[in-house]
């Protein structure tokens, strides 16, 4: 029988922790979902490298990561906010690539974006909690010990799959001595989110957006809000026009449900988009509710980035929302079709 390999953390960089797709079907006792900030990236790592959409990766926050492999993989980096580099020479994003055993996988800035996942063929095999491997920090649930991940950690890795394996084995091949190989096809930049330093985003009306004052629903829509440097996995503050509830005594607000996306004031007037690891409920009123297509956009949203909000209609929200998965399912097929012919050529 094979030995479990494992990846052995070198630098723990910002804030790096291992990520899934989040932990469901708890909120109702006040488990949060939490899971990865960019859904869409971590998909996306996981289908390049042969794994199902659940597995868990690691999520690093800017730059400063490293690592160090005991056995020969194949990974894959997505994301935004740091480059990545095998033994210091650069390495392509968005793509699967071979690397050899021994090698450092470090990540150095980037101009650009917040967050990177990194994913290996076979997962990143921490014992899952209430049904996920992902990392709640505030909880201390899930990941290694319910913590960002420190130098010297050991990761288990899983086994790939038998299409993963194959290229793996294909890439060490075409390698010869290098510490590193990847093939010619990857995920297309027009398949990206529209990631931008200063994004727009969409998003429908909260169920308390009528009780906002006139001009602090037109404040809402027509300004420029700054990402604050306070901001974590748990919301986003932002720094901007203050925005006030109309008629006196009007702040009064029972606990109620929210999730990632939902866009509340407190009483300092100044919006929070609650993000991966919010709590289950909130007794701010909700102005509004990010458009779920749209929270990659705000994931690799930098501290200091300008947000800008557009409103659309909940129907409109909902269809490009299934636009977005329709072509993720296309994304994932693709790249399992390829793996497939890797399969039949060198399985």
């Amino acid at each position: 029988m094979q030995n479990q390999s494992s990846a052995y953390v070198v630098k723990s960089g910002l804030f790096t922790t291992v990520q899934d797709d989040g932990r469901f079907g708890h909120q109702r006792i006040g488990v949060p979902v939490g899971g990865a900030m960019d859904g869409y990236a971590l998909r996306a790592a996981n289908a390049l490298v042969g794994n199902g959409p659940r597995a868990a990766a690691l999520e690093l926050t800017l730059a400063g990561f490293a690592l160090r492999l005991d056995a020969d993989a194949l990974v894959a980096v997505t994301g935004g906010g740091s480059s990545p580099t095998v033994d210091g020479c650069p390495l392509p994003a968005w793509r699967a690539v071979f690397v050899r055993r021994g090698a450092e996988l470090a990540f150095a800035p980037a101009a650009s974006g917040c967050r990177a996942y990194l994913a290996i063929a076979g997962g990143f095999a921490v014992p899952a909690v209430l049904g996920s491997r992902g990392t709640h920090v505030p909880s201390r649930l899930g990941g290694l010990d319910g913590r960002p991940l420190r130098a010297g950690d050991a990761l288990p890795v899983g086994a790939p799959e038998p299409a993963a394996a194959a290229l793996l084995a294909k890439l060490r091949g075409e390698a010869g001595d290098a510490a590193w190989a990847a093939p010619a096809w990857g995920v297309s930049p027009h398949a990206l989110p529209a990631y931008d330093d200063h994004p727009v985003v969409r998003v429908t009306p909260g169920p308390e957006y009528e009780r906002f004052a006139p001009d602090s629903l037109r404040l809402f829509l027509a300004s420029a809000f700054v990402v604050s440097s306070r901001s974590d996995r748990m919301g986003y503050r932002l720094d901007g026009p203050r925005l006030e509830l109309a008629g006196a005594g009007a702040g009064s607000l029972l606990s109620e449900p929210v999730t990632a996306g939902t866009v509340q004031v407190p009483p300092d007037g100044l919006p929070v988009v609650l993000m991966a690891d919010r709590q289950t409920t909130g007794g701010y009123p909700r102005i509004a509710q990010v458009s779920e297509a749209d929270l990659p956009l705000l994931a690799q949203a930098r501290p200091g980035a300008q947000v800008r909000f557009e409103l659309i209609g909940h129907a409109e929200s909902r269809q490009w929302l299934l636009a977005v998965r329709l072509e993720e399912l296309m994304l994932r097929a693709g790249i399992g079709m390829r793996m497939r012919e890797e399969t039949e050529r060198y399985g």
